[in-house]
This record gives C-alpha cells, structure tokens and sequence, in this order.
C-alpha cells in the first residue's frame, strides 16, 4: 500500500523526502526551513553568495549581505540540517547586474529581483538542488501553488498585502513542478510567531527592503559607474516640443517620475504636476508633462512567459486583469496573444506604465503569466 501524499504532494513519506531550502538569511526563509524539518522532511539549507562579501559588509537592508549568510548557517545550525554557501557571484553579475544597466541605458526602469528569481534562484540553483537529490526546492515567497488539471498552478499569496506573485510571473512549468511555497497561505504577523516559537535567531530581523547591489538607492550612480559614458546630458521637454532645462542623463529618470525633475518647478502652465512620459536614450531627451499625458490604453509584453489554460495566449483576446507595478491595483484589460508576445488592451487608461517593467496577467487569483514592457506601444 502507498504511504499517503505528504504536505509537499509527494507520494513519500516526508523522512524520504529532500526539500533544498533557499535561506537569504531572513524570517521567511528560515521559517519555511524550520516548519519542513518540523514535519520530518530531510532539509538541507541553500543560501546564494551573490555579491562580493568585501562590498556587502555591514549593508542592512539588503537581501545578500555578508551578514545575511552568517544569520542563514546560524538558523541552519539552530535546526541541526546541512547547509551550503554557493558563490553565484558571475552568474549574478551577467544575468541580473548586467542585464539591469543594459535596460537603464536603453530607457528602461528594470526589476532585478525578477530577473534574479527568473536566472540563479530558480533555474541555476534549481539545477543544483536536483544534482544533490533533491525532490523539491522550497522558497520563503508568499504565493501558492496548486496542482491543476493541465498541471501546477501558481496564485497570489492568500495575504493580499504580501503577495509576491508578480515577482514570480515568469516562473515556468517545469520550475513550478518542482518548486513548493510554504508560506503562501500564512500572513506575516503568523510567520513572525512561528519565527518564535522555533527559537529562531532571526526571529526579530527586519525584512530586506532594498536592492543588494544598490544599497544607497542610487541606480543613475550604478549605471554609469557600470557603462561609463551613459549619463549623457540633454534636454528636458514638454510634450509640445519646448525646452524647459536640461539633465545629466536619462538613466536618472523613469516614467511616471514626479519628484527630482530638475527644471526648477513641477507645474505646466495650468499648475498641475508635471511628470517624466517619455525617454529617448539615442536623442538623450526626457520629456515631461500632465498627468493625462502619461496615460496608456495600450501596450506591447515581450518576453511572454505563458501559465495559463493551452499553450499560448489566444490571439483573439481573453479578459484578464494586470497589474503593470507591483504596488499598483490589478487593472481590467484584454489581452491578445501575437507570435512574438502580447498585447495588452486596458479597458481604463493607466499612468506610469514604464518600458522595461512587468506586466503580469491574472484571472481572479491564478497567475496566467507575464512579460516585460516594451519601449513601443502598441498603435
């Protein structure tokens, strides 16, 4: 007779079952670790070196600290399970460092953690957990995961205010065969009380907020220390072509941006705000204008990574909604499917909808996919 299906789904008892754990060296990561061993599944802790030690020294705040590995091996210890430091630091560097200042120059407002969750943490380290004989890699997001009828399914975290499917939109199928979410059912204030009640050394570390590679929140500074001679100066326009000031390179701004303009005064000539609608890197220009200048009704996805019911997207259309930042709303839209990506239709223009960020697809609480914006809408 089988052994029943244990919490992870697997047709195992949890004893005969190995969980790698991706530690960062937080709260949720070593719960997600602490209530598999709890279980009795056979745990083994993973925690990625993804930039210099030298340079991330005493940086909290930031998710891959020097600090953040030793806060990982001390909850591994707690525990008593194996736990292994790999040095991605060159991965990191060329699919997520790089690929950042590529997409800031070309006037795009990147996601680095998006493209790090895409590269080293679930393909790369995916690849690492199933070299050791690892069933399955558990990580501490806040989303789910649910076997469908075409196969697994990824969904918002059950706490809207935590949720991080849009982080995770490109995700694959393989990937989500064998990754597995803990704590997508759970609120944080939960996660903190477990974090207790398994004594756990990081039980009261904040969470990380910034990027662990922009430390200072600079990224015009990064970039042009990374692609020396991209902080070109230009102009800054208003829509109507007039020049209002100039700017030290395109790579300090982003769409949607209010604050920081440099022309002396945020106010058109009705004395509403004004904010950046538009970057062109080759002309080095920034242009800026009203709120209403800044809203989309269309767009182009490239990138398209697809989730949903058949294999792609249905070029006739299908109502979904999208969430174009991850702090913004969920808005109404259709979305079509092309050969090389999507369109996206909003049924109500939004602002701020900036190349270079996702754009990720729902239905209800299923994630059906996502990709980038592009730099051209759509006519």
């Amino acid at each position: 007779m089988n052994d029943p299906i244990n919490s992870l789904g697997f047709d195992r008892p949890p004893a005969e079952t190995r969980v790698v754990v991706a530690m960062s060296g937080g709260v949720d990561s070593a719960v997600t670790a602490a209530m598999l061993v709890d279980q009795g599944y056979d745990v083994v802790g993973i925690t990625l070196q993804l930039y210099d030690h030298g340079e991330a020294v005493m940086r909290p705040g930031t998710c891959c600290a020097a600090e953040d590995i030793h806060d990982a091996r001390r909850v591994a210890d707690h525990m008593g399970i194996p736990h292994y430091v790999l040095n991605y630091e060159s991965r990191f560097r060329e699919g997520v460092i790089e690929d950042f200042a590529d997409s800031y120059i070309q006037g795009e407002t990147p996601i680095p953690c998006i493209r790090c969750n895409q590269t080293v943490k679930f393909r790369d380290l995916l690849d690492t957990a199933m070299d050791i004989g690892a069933h399955a890699l558990a990580t501490g997001h806040y989303v789910r995961r649910t076997d469908g009828a075409d196969g697994p399914e990824l969904l918002k975290g059950a706490d809207p205010s935590r949720d991080q499917s849009y982080f995770l939109f490109a995700t694959t199928r393989p990937q989500l065969d064998l990754l597995r979410f803990p704590l997508g059912d759970m609120e944080k204030t939960s996660t903190r009380g477990l974090a207790r009640k398994f004594r756990l050394p990081v039980s009261a570390k904040p969470d990380s907020q910034d990027i662990c590679f922009v430390p200072d929140g600079d990224y015009g500074n990064l970039v042009a220390k990374l692609r020396p001679g991209a902080a070109r100066p230009g102009d800054i326009v208003s829509v109507d072509g007039s020049v209002l000031g100039r700017h030290q390179g395109v790579i300090h701004y982003t769409v949607g941006q209010r604050k920081g303009l440099g022309i002396g005064g945020t106010k058109d000539g009705d004395g509403a705000p004004l904010y950046v609608v538009g970057l062109d890197p080759e002309a080095a220009q920034v242009t800026v204008g009203p709120l209403e200048a800044l809203k989309c009704a269309r767009l182009r996805v490239r990138e398209v990574n697809w989730l949903g019911p058949g294999s792609r997207i249905p070029p006739e259309g299908m109502k979904v909604s999208v969430k174009l930042r991850s702090a913004q709303p969920a808005a109404a839209a259709t979305l079509y499917g092309h050969e090389n990506g999507a369109e996206v239709a909003l049924d109500i223009p939004q602002a701020g909808v900036a190349p270079g960020q996702a754009c990720v697809f729902y239905d209800g609480e299923r994630v059906l996919g996502g990709g980038w914006i592009a730099r051209q809408a759509a006519a």
